[in-house]
């Protein structure tokens, strides 16, 4: 079956997209909806690098790898990752103080579907009692992260914030049996930040991230037609990296997400092991849709 054939059975239009969509998305145009409001400026966070073995742990502190949604506050309001404002309660933030924090929105480990389906929408609403902010550094603070940390040791909680814990280890076998432990309690993986780092935005060595596999985000561009049980549903999305490499990735999906795939432009994270010589994931798996 052509993708033309799969966009016919699936209802898509020749841009990809389904055609109940393309419906929902001119009827929306036509009725009064609160649009996601920028802040006025993209926030200049810390980016982390992967975590290889020759690293001298003991010059790093580490935590654990929240799966919840970034967010800064700025002293006024939570701002996401891409500029983003969220709607948070005036109850929610009643009290935070009024310093820049960086943290994690967070409602439990594996319950990242959830806090997104709370913190995107825009109006307050009780949703947001099952969420915390938890607090891994302070970006205008000045002072290397060892200093950081007793800094957000001393900040003030609420019932709404929080700070994460950071701890210490010797070796990289007492660290991997912590990720091991960490993993089997359903959790992500560990957050590794150089001790005498300042805050700087950007991706660097000075924080790092450690996961019982590698993982990467890429913006689909297209699908495959599924084939056997999968026979007029997506069988894979075709993906690509930001070194411009392209892919596709069809395993990891639920049934639903077949009948329903991610929409092309949209931003993906999938697991995978290693590269192949051409550069190109190994073994890909579909996580989830970076959908906040």
């Amino acid at each position: 079956m052509s993708d033309y054939q799969f966009a016919q059975r699936t209802g898509e239009d020749s841009t990809g997209i389904p055609a109940i969509r393309c419906f929902l998305i001119a009827l929306s145009l036509m009725l009064p909806v609160a649009l996601p409001v920028a802040a006025t400026e993209t926030p200049d966070v810390m980016l982390a690098n992967v975590y290889r073995q020759h690293e001298d742990i003991r010059q790093f502190w580490v935590s654990e790898k929240l799966d919840g949604v970034r967010a800064l506050w700025d002293g006024r309001q939570l701002i996401s990752r891409g500029g983003i404002i969220f709607v948070a309660p005036e109850w929610f933030i009643r009290n935070f103080p009024d310093r820049p924090l960086d943290g994690e929105l967070w409602m439990g480990r594996g319950r990242y579907e959830d806090v997104v389906s709370v913190v995107r929408k825009q109006k307050p609403h009780d949703g947001w009692k099952g969420v915390k902010f938890m607090v891994f550094d302070l970006p205008a603070h000045g002072g290397t992260f060892t200093e950081r940390v007793e800094a957000m040791r001393q900040l003030a909680k609420t019932p709404y914030l929080d700070v994460i814990e950071q701890f210490r280890v010797d070796t990289h076998k007492i660290l991997m049996q912590k990720l091991d432990d960490i993993a089997r309690q359903g959790g992500e993986g560990l957050m590794l930040h150089r001790q005498n780092a300042f805050y700087h935005g950007g991706r660097s060595d000075n924080l790092l991230k450690v996961k019982p596999f590698e993982d990467a985000d890429a913006i689909v561009t297209g699908y495959k037609p599924g084939k056997g049980k999968n026979t007029g549903l997506m069988g894979a999305v075709k993906v690509r990296m930001d070194n411009g490499k392209t892919f596709y990735i069809g395993s990891g999906f639920t049934q639903q997400q077949r009948k329903n795939p991610p929409m092309i432009g949209s931003l993906v994270t999938y697991r995978y092991q290693g590269f192949t010589q051409a550069g190109i994931p190994r073994f890909a798996v579909f996580m989830r849709q970076r959908n906040e």
